[in-house]
């Protein structure tokens, strides 16, 4: 044993005494709460105040049932490959691209295919005439290579069976989380109305059942295909013939209500922002939405860049009250993930831009093809009227806990709008801080009173680059 150590201490001074990129500086300025004030209480540290992670989610026995009584009773084939197609495409879609940015694009082709192909001084006369003709054939065709090609969807009864199969389970293990924060962070919270925005198979109203199931008296799901209401009436009534739903006050209709007086304690969209036409529909659809949030507006997307950009849009809009018509005079706060109303410290970089994004493990549909476990990579943003009475400014873990010898590693979304990497010891930070880190997850808050570390090594890199150029 004393050789093993012998050898230890060798290896250490033979180390050379360089920046690793695993390596962080140890936040100097961190201080916490001990158990001499009562922070934890009688709660063990591995759920702390800040743990908001969830353990797999399991889908309700009814609705699991619902879903096999379903595939059973479809005539469709190839089930399996139909499903992975669509979950891949859904994955990989993008936004609408805007016209303005269209024009960018082919001014910029112009330009470089003119400077190919003539002399800027040149004359015009009739064959450049013909030049022009051919340089804007290019022009399209270039466009049309380099540009994405979004396509509305139209969800037929087909469609919305294999979305149904592709997706209900993995929707309702993130809209399951996004609601576990707010139940564990606001236990007060007993929402009475449910709007859910781009329903689809329902799985946002069975995940709002399943946490205030108690206090819910209604549910309203807005979509706009009829095919995908029907599937989703479907789902709740379960596999008896019965026409009573498994719950009620679940009522379902192709437009939101009119009246600007009609609010809800609980607003979402889940999955459904990347179904509009353009940015403008999404500013519009936004405004409408948070006018009907009496107390929680959910935002969820796929844990892509798209989709975070797209919560990051909304929030935005919401921040700034570009909203000529004000109906509630609350402002708006940031509930969750981030701790601060700044921009987004993952979006500083134009060229190199990175989702926000959360992993939430679940149980999937007992079919054939589906493995026992999966995990639903997606981004969120919780809204909320008012300030309220727990937003501490805590900073959030936006990457997984590296738990080594007598230090950890964590990256931290920080109040103050930037993003730290932060290596926590038990001598220089406290045991209570220390244990704290080590039992937490990605996604977790960090009881972190007074952060002032150092920028993470990425920012420092752009930093240094940017002072260069």
């Amino acid at each position: 044993m004393a050789t093993v150590w012998r050898l230890r201490g060798v290896w250490r001074t033979a180390l050379p005494d360089v920046p690793l990129r695993s390596m962080a500086t140890v936040v100097p300025k961190v201080t916490q709460v001990d158990n001499s004030s009562d922070f934890l209480g009688n709660v063990p540290h591995r759920k702390h105040p800040g743990v908001v992670h969830l353990k797999a989610v399991r889908l309700p026995p009814e609705l699991i049932e619902s879903a096999r009584f379903l595939v059973a009773d479809s005539s469709m084939r190839n089930v399996e490959e139909h499903t992975k197609a669509l979950t891949n495409y859904l994955w990989s879609r993008k936004r609408p691209v805007e016209e303005t940015e269209l024009l960018r694009k082919a001014r910029y082709l112009e330009q470089k295919l003119r400077a190919e192909a003539m002399p800027p001084k040149e004359p015009l006369n009739e064959l450049d005439e013909a030049k022009e003709k051919k340089m804007a054939k290019e022009v399209l065709t270039a466009l049309r290579k380099m540009t994405y090609h979004w396509v509305a969807f139209n969800y037929t009864e087909e469609l919305s069976f294999l979305y149904m199969v592709a997706r209900l389970d993995g929707m309702y293990a993130a809209v399951s989380r996004a609601f576990h924060e707010i139940k564990k962070r606001v236990p007060n919270f007993q929402p009475s109305t449910l709007l859910d925005f781009g329903s689809g198979t329902g799985s946002v109203s069975w995940a709002a059942h399943n946490i205030w199931g108690k206090t819910l008296r209604e549910y309203m799901n807005i979509d706009s295909s009829a095919a995908m209401l029907t599937l989703a009436e479907r789902l709740m009534k379960g596999t008896s013939q019965d026409e009573n739903l498994l719950f009620p006050g679940v009522y379902f209709r192709q437009f939101l209500p009119v009246s600007p007086k009609v609010k809800f304690d609980l607003v979402v969209s889940a999955f459904s922002l990347n179904e509009l036409s353009s940015y403008s529909e999404r500013v519009k659809t936004i405004e409408t939405l948070w006018r009907k949030t009496d107390g929680f507006l959910v935002l969820v997307e796929n844990g892509t860049k798209e989709g975070h950009q797209m919560l990051m849009e909304a929030r935005d809009v919401i921040l700034k009250g570009t909203d000529k018509v004000v109906h509630d005079p609350r402002e708006p706060h940031v509930f969750a993930p981030c701790p601060h109303h700044l921009p987004c410290p993952r979006l500083a970089s134009p060229d190199r831009p990175l989702p926000c994004n959360f992993l939430q493990a679940y149980h999937p549909l007992p079919f054939s093809w589906n493995p026992q476990l999966k995990e639903e990579r997606f981004s969120f943003l919780i809204l909320r009227r008012g300030a309220g009475d727990a937003n501490e400014p805590w900073p959030r873990i936006t990457q997984p806990v590296l738990c080594r010898s007598r230090h950890i590693h964590v990256h931290l979304c920080c109040p103050d709008g930037t993003l730290q990497h932060a290596c926590i010891t038990p001598r220089k930070h406290g045991r209570d801080l220390y244990r704290c880190a080590r039992t937490s997850h990605c996604g977790d808050r960090l009881p972190v009173l007074n952060l002032d570390g150092e920028p993470a090594l990425e920012e420092q890199r752009d930093l240094g680059d940017k002072e260069q150029s």
